[in-house]
């Protein structure tokens, strides 16, 4: 039986997807970490939306196989990929335009934000919110990342968007 352990970590080291080793408080292996907890948090926001039964559950779902996609782009320093790395990591402009158009479509069905909403609201509602904040210390760790060029632009264009996105379905969750 293969061991799930490498021990090639030991020394605080690790590997992008290009196979260069990086100390693992490198700005690449934060945004990793910090894009894969809020994937975590929106799988826990996800089963207490699904408990109340909102029809949002199937976005939630994509955005967590998208975060998949983005965390592929971060692994992939840029400086250190070959054609055939970035061929299979790019991240490209359509999953921002998707969200685009699912935060169009709340925005014409919900009333208009007057005011914060706190983080509360019941367990789906605060969980979301959860979500929303790590997705913004995702996109700051991001940003230094796509800024030096080491990874595509709409990877932090994913993140605004999805903050955007989070925000008008927390309103569904209270109106």
């Amino acid at each position: 039986v293969p061991k799930i352990y490498t021990k090639t970590g030991d020394k605080g080291f690790s590997s992008t997807f290009t196979g260069e080793r990086r100390p693992k408080e490198d700005q690449v292996f934060d945004a990793l970490g910090t894009t894969d907890e809020l994937s975590s948090a929106i799988g826990l926001a996800r089963e207490f939306c699904l408990d109340q039964g909102h029809s949002f559950i199937e976005e939630l779902d994509t955005i967590q196989c998208v975060l998949q996609d983005v965390g592929s782009n971060i692994a992939t320093p840029l400086s250190s990929a070959r054609d055939s790395h970035i061929k299979r990591t790019s991240f490209g402009a359509e999953p921002v335009s998707e969200l685009e158009r699912w935060i169009d479509a709340y925005t014409e069905e919900l009333p208009a934000l007057t005011s914060f909403i706190l983080p509360s609201g019941g367990k789906s509602s605060a969980t979301l919110h959860l979500a929303r904040a790590v997705c913004r210390r995702a996109e700051r760790s991001v940003a230094s990342i796509v800024r030096a060029g080491e990874a595509d632009a709409n990877v932090a264009k994913y993140l605004n968007r999805y903050i955007s996105h989070h925000s008008k379905i927390l309103c569904s969750t209270v109106v």
